[in-house]
């Protein structure tokens, strides 16, 4: 014990082995928070080696302890074993090409089963019962985020249940058709928890910026079991497992054969979920746009637009930027097009409706080609004129004295695309059960002469629906496009819409997607 005292004073003429020494004071010496070394409880502020092959020069105080750092745990990783790797050379060769496709298919949606309990029993009991019993948040703070999802287990644990009996010695499952047929209506108890997920999202945002919240959930992101995985992406794994049941049923059907007893039960299978899925989404369509209405907050109530109260969906919405540089968030409904600025009121958020709201039916969309529009919004652009606006669009009244236009930049080609595409889509619902050609107003007139060489691309009214065109990923629907003019076309009232309007309606809230 009395190495240390030698270790500290100066260096005698004798050569010292500094491996050596550290070894041997890995057993009582430690490091600190500030870069000191503990022995015994007491403090030394330095400890110098010096030797013969250091040039005379002291190094500095190690940081790190003298022993190697374990290595991270490494992400918890899913079993990805396939059907057929459960099987020996004897079994496998008994086996058609197509029965071992087919039984991988339905050992892909057993498996996935499996996970999908395992992610909700970890949200419970990883999440949700920790910071409850810290008090992290409230119980009905819990509550609204987590919804129900312990009543889901069941649910999928009956599938297993029901999968395992029909498996039969050899690792097949015969028949599944059946099953499936009676368990899918099942399904329709998510029509809550996914109508729900907007104001729970909003809620999580809102919370992660509470200190004890955001290291919370950090740590849980940096531990094994997350899988790297964040909470919001475990509390939406439900959703997401909801659409891949078309998508398995469709890969056993097709290594079904023709003539086995599943066929018919599986074609019955794969209606019935679509059906689910579609009774989902126009609940969550609903959900989601209330929810936004609720948002909106008017400067003067000749901004309400009745039409509001109509609206059953909302289409696509996103951050955009007007001609003088202001960053708009731009609501796109089923009946009207709404254009907002993000603002807070006692720390909730909320969207302030920015000038006047253009009804759906009256809408003119121009497709503006890249520089054909100076944006401002920046003192440099003021003396530049290098720089010209790229990802543009207007939108407009079809009688400009209703209200001014809009010239509205996206932040890429790809998502100017979709806001076009759900454009053209909405417009060509309103436009297609009556079209007739108005004589222009002269104010009209003079205001598409005034902008005829700007316009690179009109879209007009005489646009029939397509039924890929429903959302902002589809393709756009056929149009008829005018470079030079742009003459607004009447539009049928609202209150005469057809079954087939109203059903074009809702194929189009049924299919959207959120541009952020």
């Amino acid at each position: 014990m009395n190495s240390l005292p030698q270790i500290c004073s100066e260096p005698s003429n004798k050569r010292v082995r500094p491996l050596g020494r550290v070894t041997s004071l890995a057993n009582f010496i430690s490091p600190v928070r500030n870069g000191a070394v503990r022995r015994f409880g007491q403090t030394i502020q330095s400890i110098s080696f010096r030797g013969d092959g250091n040039g005379g020069k002291t190094p500095g105080v190690p940081q790190k302890p003298c022993s190697k750092a374990a290595a991270p745990t490494p992400p918890k990783r899913r079993n990805s074993t396939l059907w057929s790797e459960t099987l020996d050379v004897h079994q496998k060769g008994t086996f058609s090409t197509k029965e071992i496709k087919r039984q991988e298919a339905i050992f892909e949606l057993t498996r996935g089963e499996q996970d999908l309990i395992e992610d909700l029993q970890l949200a419970r009991k990883a999440y949700h019962d920790p910071m409850l019993k810290l008090s992290i948040m409230s119980e009905e703070e819990l509550s609204h985020i987590f919804g129900d999802l312990d009543a889901y287990i069941p649910l999928h644990e009956d599938l297993l249940a029901q999968l395992a009996t029909a498996t039969g010695p050899d690792g097949t499952v015969g028949q599944i058709g059946q099953i499936v047929v009676s368990w899918l209506p099942g399904l329709n108890a998510y029509r809550d928890y996914c109508s729900n997920q907007v104001a729970a999202k909003a809620l999580l945002d809102q919370k992660k910026q509470d200190r004890r919240v955001q290291d919370f959930l950090q740590r849980c992101l940096e531990s094994p079991f997350s899988r790297k995985l964040d909470l919001w992406s475990f509390l939406d794994i439900p959703r997401s497992r909801l659409f891949k049941y078309p998508l398995l049923l469709k890969e056993i059907l097709k290594h079904t054969t023709p003539e086995h007893p599943d066929t018919p039960h599986l074609e019955l299978a794969i209606t019935i979920i679509q059906g689910v899925l579609s009774d989902i989404n126009m609940k969550k369509g609903e959900s989601e746009s209330q929810y936004y209405i609720d948002k909106l907050e008017y400067l003067d109530d000749r901004q309400r637009d009745p039409r509001i109260d109509q609206c059953k969906s909302l289409l696509c919405h996103g951050e955009l930027r007007n001609k003088s540089g202001t960053k708009l968030h731009v609501f796109l409904f089923t009946e009207l097009l709404v254009m907002t600025r993000p603002v807070t009121r006692n720390e909730h958020h909320c969207f302030q409706v920015y000038r006047q709201p253009i009804p759906v039916q009256d809408l003119v969309l121009e497709d503006l080609q890249d520089g054909d529009v100076k944006m401002g919004g920046s003192f440099r652009g003021a003396f530049s004129n290098s720089d010209k606006a790229k990802n543009i669009f207007r939108v407009r009244f079809h009688d400009p004295s209703r209200g001014q236009s809009h010239t509205l930049q996206v932040n890429d080609v790809f998502h100017k695309q979709q806001w076009l595409n759900c454009l053209r889509s909405a417009i060509s619902v309103h436009h297609s059960a009556d079209v007739t050609t108005p004589t222009s107003s002269p104010a009209a007139d003079a205001h598409s002469k005034r902008h005829s060489s700007k316009i690179s691309s009109v879209i007009h009214t005489e646009e029939t629906p397509s039924p890929t065109s429903t959302s902002p990923s589809s393709s756009s629907p056929s149009s008829r496009s005018s470079s030079s003019s742009s003459s607004p076309l009447s539009s049928p009232s609202p209150k005469h819409k057809t079954k087939k309007d109203k059903r074009s309606l809702c194929a189009l809230g049924k299919r959207k997607e959120t541009m952020v």
